[in-house]
């Protein structure tokens, strides 16, 4: 009997693994590899019933997705080594930086191929100062000797390669791909619905809500009838601001949601005004690929989805005042216009953020490792 390939992927979230990398287990799966994950596990048990339902073996590890505690941090180094020890495994893929930096070091220290995904810089490496001096030591260590590293956009790659963070290859990705099966063109609304804008992320300043908000409330004064929506749970302390808005009937807050296209169905357009460091924005991927046009900014990870003028617009980031124009000039235009400026989103989606071409590209890495 020949043993089947091992592979094994950290992450730092139950989200992180399945939601976003779901197809690529069930492909590793179906072609025989046998497939471990690692992550913390949430309060309901969340990775043991996926691990069952995608085929693949779970083992929890304690971790805090933020901050850096150089104790907690050193234990998640030893459960690691422990782990990587134990499952032994033909090659190791890993997403965000703990899993990166971490996993990395001790992949290369017990000499197994390792493929990281750098899924956007973070706070950490995005400003300049000690802790950025620190993880860029870090990422110079564990992804030296990686067979490959994936990006999620280019202006990620570039700050690597001007810092001197040295690899054997790097390709870049469409983000984590999108779903098209899941996320299918949904019918636009009619020509006499109230506009509705819709802002799906967490509700922090990085993503862009002030900038929003400040929109909503310049907007409502000249079109009353146009209607805000907010998705999303409050990461910093906007929960207060978020209420008042509501009672002068500004916004709408939903809180954090389950399936974000039921909301998607009845809105015109998804706004996400971000400066987070991330990879590709998975909000735009989803938005759009649901046939909505999107008006986000010209920052790396947003810019990329969007065609602007054709498939939605692109703002100046941190500028309320460009994003408060540009909803006012969609708010204006034909609904007819709207709706085929999502139709051209969904095209984009379709052509060149698949989530079928970020599966084939890791199948082909992992076939190149083992």
């Amino acid at each position: 009997m020949v043993n089947k390939k091992r592979v094994l992927i950290l992450g730092n979230s139950h989200l992180v693994v399945f939601k976003f990398r779901g197809e690529l287990i069930e492909e590793l799966v179906r072609q025989d590899y046998d497939v471990w994950v690692c992550f913390p596990n949430g309060p309901f048990g969340e990775g043991e019933e996926a691990s069952k339902k995608y085929g693949c073996h779970f083992i929890e590890i304690k971790m805090e997705r933020r901050g850096a505690n150089p104790i907690k941090d050193f234990s998640i180094i030893k459960e690691y080594y422990s782990i990587v020890r134990s499952v032994k495994p033909d090659v190791a893929l890993a997403y965000t930086v703990k899993p990166d930096v971490y996993g990395g070091a001790v992949c290369r220290l017990l000499n197994v191929p390792f493929i990281p995904n750098i899924t956007g810089l973070g706070k950490g490496l995005d400003e300049k100062g000690i802790v950025q001096k620190i993880i860029i030591a870090l990422y110079k260590f564990s992804i030296k000797k990686s067979n490959c590293v994936f990006f999620q956009n280019h202006n990620d790659k570039d700050f690597f390669d001007t810092h001197g963070i040295v690899y054997k290859q790097g390709k870049v990705l469409p983000g984590s791909g999108v779903n098209l099966s899941k996320f299918q063109l949904l019918s636009y609304p009619g020509d006499n619905e109230p506009i509705r804008f819709i802002y799906v992320a967490r509700v922090m300043k990085t993503k862009g809500i002030e900038q929003y908000l400040e929109a909503a409330h310049v907007i409502k004064q000249q079109y009353p009838d146009v209607e805000f929506h907010v998705c999303g749970f409050c990461e910093e302390d906007y929960k207060a601001i978020l209420e008042e808005k509501e009672k002068c009937e500004e916004i709408v807050y939903h809180g954090l949601v389950d399936d974000i296209s039921e909301y998607e169905k009845f809105s015109h357009c998804v706004v996400l005004p971000s400066f987070h460091p991330e990879g590709i924005s998975n909000v735009l991927l989803e938005g759009a690929a649901c046939g909505r046009p999107l008006i986000t900014t010209d920052h790396p990870g947003c810019k990329e989805v969007v065609e602007d003028g054709v498939t939605g617009y692109i703002v100046r980031q941190r500028d309320g005042k460009d994003l408060t124009e540009k909803m006012i000039h969609f708010i204006q235009m034909p609904n007819s216009a709207r709706r085929k400026m999502g139709q051209l989103g969904r095209r984009k989606i379709e052509r060149e953020f698949n989530r079928q071409i970020v599966v084939s590209a890791y199948v082909k890495e992992i076939q190149n490792c083992v």
